[in-house]
């Protein structure tokens, strides 16, 4: 179980500190239907990656046989690897230069007019739709479906990096539900520092995670 909790750790806190679903719930708590979307939200950020994961999870170890760790593995680690260094390389380029500020999506400025169902289903999306989330939830499925770990221990495994890979939602709504009068100070205080520093966080997150696994599939593949 240990190698499979120590496996998908990287990939579990790359999602917890992905700045656009923070942001996106820390926005929604602040309209009209704040609560409700904000649980709902959180509800299909929680649903969207545990079974993205579990399905990565089942179809990896349906493929794993006995023995070492298979070869297909390490080639899938490779390109795991080299897609997080060009979407890092990609959002360092495209990042906003100093002085201009970057126009919002258009989701997030529709926030205030969105049910609990719309809510649900933009987290989902956010996590299946964009690249580095996907990314991200793939390694990490992939690194425990191939891990030494026993059944029991991947469900652990699979369960402890939704709980993490879930943080980005759920401490902000635990904030808001019961941080009392300082909570709108404090969220919106860590919404202007992950507007401010998304490109270099994600950046640097990208980089560092793409030369691990990079570095881990040509030791795999060559040894």
């Amino acid at each position: 179980m240990g190698d499979a909790i120590g496996q998908m750790l990287a990939s579990a806190v790359g999602i917890a500190i992905s700045p656009v679903p923070l942001i996106a719930v820390i926005l929604m708590l602040a309209t009209p239907r704040g609560r409700t979307n904000g649980v709902a939200f959180t509800a299909g950020w929680v649903a969207g990656l545990g079974l993205l994961t579990t399905v990565v999870v089942l179809v990896g170890s349906g493929l794993d046989g006995s023995g070492p760790k298979p070869t297909w593995s390490w080639w899938v680690k490779l390109a795991v690897g080299l897609l997080f260094l060009l979407i890092g390389a990609r959002q360092w380029r495209s990042r906003p230069r100093q002085g201009h500020v970057t126009a919002p999506p258009r989701w997030m400025e529709a926030l205030d007019r969105f049910t609990p169902a719309k809510s649900a289903g933009l987290a989902v999306a956010l996590v299946v739709a964009n690249p580095k989330n996907l990314v991200l939830a793939i390694g990490g499925g992939v690194s425990i479906a191939t891990s030494s770990a026993a059944t029991g221990g991947k469900v652990v495994a699979t369960v402890l990096m939704v709980l993490v890979g879930s943080l980005c939602t759920a401490v902000p709504l635990g904030v808001y539900l019961f941080g009392g009068t300082r909570s709108a100070t404090v969220l919106g205080g860590w919404k202007a520092w992950m507007s401010t520093h998304n490109s270099a966080i994600m950046t640097v997150l990208l980089v560092v995670l793409g030369a691990k696994y990079v570095g881990d599939a040509i030791s795999g593949l060559t040894t």
